[in-house]
Order: structure tokens, then C-alpha cells, then sequence
């Protein structure tokens, strides 16, 4: 798999993957990049749509734009979840620097999505953090929802990770959430190829446990993914030391990162690993995807 988004740029340009299989086929979503438009009008970032029948090959089928005024700088990073026979996207707005936050809409076909009258649905609190939230990431566990995200430290130079959790029974306003991580990050950098940043984190369960893949370092220093896990999605420690998947060699399509990962889990419970990459410094960016196999909890390539 190996995917771009021309439509905006004229270059393959898609960043940040997220795919759920709904009604028989598989829907990606997806950030474009910013623009300016054929009247001189600078538009936003937005979130686009792709669906496929095999992960491997995909078409383009729609995009999400900014459009409320919350959003009017622009959204991405989205996450999905299926819930009640709905997909439901946790996204963020762009362009605020601390003040972006995380925003919830639903979708009964997976493409046209009604937003959330709370929104934004959750920014962090406390003296740890400066207020944002992005690259959000929900997911079902222990008889509530967790809500993953990547923030940054006071003075806004560090990138870290936070969680906040909802029952079951939740409608993801923005009253319903608690924030779990009160006196400090869940996750933040601490070896050399993590440099200043951890974010894009993305969970699955396997035995009991949650393994989180995450990306490390800010983009195309190279970012690259590690993995952790917890046994009650607040707590968490480190698998291995070393990046899981790294960045190509020189020349190769992913030489100047493997970021933003995504963990998805097919219907027959074969799981595939997304992530970006690109070999220009981010002139360009590709989607492409890894088959994974697992022994016991800890997840391998192939």
C-alpha cells in the first residue's frame, strides 16, 4: 500500500491514518494540508476519506472541510470509533496553538458528519500541560472509553501524552470526560531517538492489556514509532528501547520518517500497522500500512 492525496497540493500529500471497516467496506480518514484556493483564499487543513475493499488500494471519496467557527482554521489528526452502528471521529482543530482541543462528530454512513454541540469535547488541565489537545485516539477498554492525546509542556517546547476516560453510556460531550493523568504525562520522551517528542498514539488489546504505538521525535527528524503497554490504560511502560518501526534508508520512500502510527484490526483479528512517511523532508507525505503478527502481547513485523 501506498498512498497520496494529490487534490490539494498537485503532489501526494496525506498525513495522519485512521481506518475502520464499516458496511462492507473500509473508510480512511486522513489530514490534507492547508491551501490557497483558484480565488487566492487560503483554506484550512482538512480531513479526507478514502475507502477500499482489500487495504490496499484506495479512493479518494470525500472530505470533511472546516466548518465551524471553531474549526475556521482548520481540523485533522482524526481518529474513528464505531459505536451504536455509527462512526464517530475525534479530531482537532488546527491553527491555535494552545489552544487547540479535541472535537467529536458522528456519521450514519461514514461521510457526512454532524458535530457535536459541546465542541471541543475535551482540553487537558493542570500545571503539567499547556492546555492543548490533538491526535486524539478512543478506544473501548475496562468498561469505559479512554481518550489518548498528545500535548505539550508550559512552555510549550516538549510534546507528551495524557488520557481521560468516559462510561460506556457516554453521548463523548464534553462534560462527560475525566481526566485520568492529573500530575503529570503517561508517556513522555525519554530516549535519545524520542528527541523532544511523543505523540500519535494509537491502542489495541491484546491479552488483557493495552499496546500503545506511538510516534517519537517531532516530524522528519526522523519520527519514528516505539510501543508500550499498560494493564490499566493509565500506566504505562515500554517494550523495547529501540524504535519498533523505523525509518527507511537513504533513498528509500520513508527515509526521512515512519510517523503518526495507527493500529487496525481486521474482522478476522489480522492487525495491520498505518503510519506516514515520505523521503523530502515532508515536501511529500505517502500512507502506506505493515502486516503485523503477534507473540502473546508484544506485537512483531513480518
Amino acid at each position: 500500500m501506498m498512498y497520496g492525496d494529490r487534490s490539494r497540493l498537485g503532489r501526494p500529500y496525506a498525513k495522519d491514518p485512521h481506518v475502520v471497516k464499516f458496511k462492507g467496506r473500509y473508510l480512511m480518514y486522513f489530514s490534507v494540508p492547508a491551501y490557497t484556493d483558484s480565488n487566492g483564499v487560503k483554506q484550512g487543513w482538512g480531513i479526507g476519506i478514502a475507502e477500499s475493499r482489500n487495504l490496499i488500494d484506495w479512493q479518494k471519496i470525500a472530505e470533511i472541510p472546516p466548518v465551524a467557527d471553531y474549526e475556521r482554521a482548520g481540523i485533522c489528526a482524526p481518529g474513528a470509533l464505531l459505536k451504536d452502528g455509527q462512526v464517530h471521529l475525534f479530531y482537532q482543530t488546527y491553527g491555535g496553538g494552545p489552544k487547540d482541543a479535541i472535537c467529536h462528530a458522528w456519521s450514519e454512513d461514514g461521510i457526512h458528519f454532524k458535530r457535536n454541540e459541546t465542541n471541543p469535547i475535551f482540553r487537558p488541565t493542570g500545571l503539567w500541560n499547556c492546555g492543548r489537545a490533538i491526535d486524539a485516539e478512543v478506544y473501548r477498554f475496562k468498561n469505559q472509553y479512554f481518550l489518548y492525546f498528545a500535548t505539550r509542556d508550559p512552555a510549550y517546547k516538549t510534546q507528551i501524552l495524557g488520557v481521560a476516560a468516559t462510561p460506556l453510556t457516554t453521548s463523548f460531550n464534553r462534560n462527560e470526560w475525566k481526566q485520568l493523568s492529573i500530575d503529570g504525562p503517561i508517556l513522555k520522551p525519554e530516549l535519545a531517538w524520542e528527541g523532544e517528542c511523543i505523540e500519535g498514539a494509537s491502542v489495541i488489546e491484546r491479552q488483557g492489556e493495552l499496546v500503545m504505538f506511538y510516534a517519537g521525535a517531532y516530524n522528519n527528524w526522523p519520527q519514528q514509532i516505539g510501543i508500550a503497554h499498560s494493564k490499566d490504560g493509565l500506566h504505562w511502560e515500554r517494550m523495547q528501547t529501540e524504535p519498533f518501526l523505523k525509518n527507511g534508508m537513504p533513498g528509500s520512500w520513508n527515509a526521512s520518517e515512519s510517523g503518526h502510527p495507527h493500529i487496525f484490526e481486521d474482522h478476522n483479528r489480522q492487525t495491520y500497522l498505518f503510519y506516514q512517511g515520505n523521503n523530502d523532508k515532508g515536501r511529500t507525505w505517502l500512507l502506506s500500512n505493515e502486516k503485523l503478527t503477534w507473540q502473546g502481547a508484544l506485537p512483531l513485523l513480518q
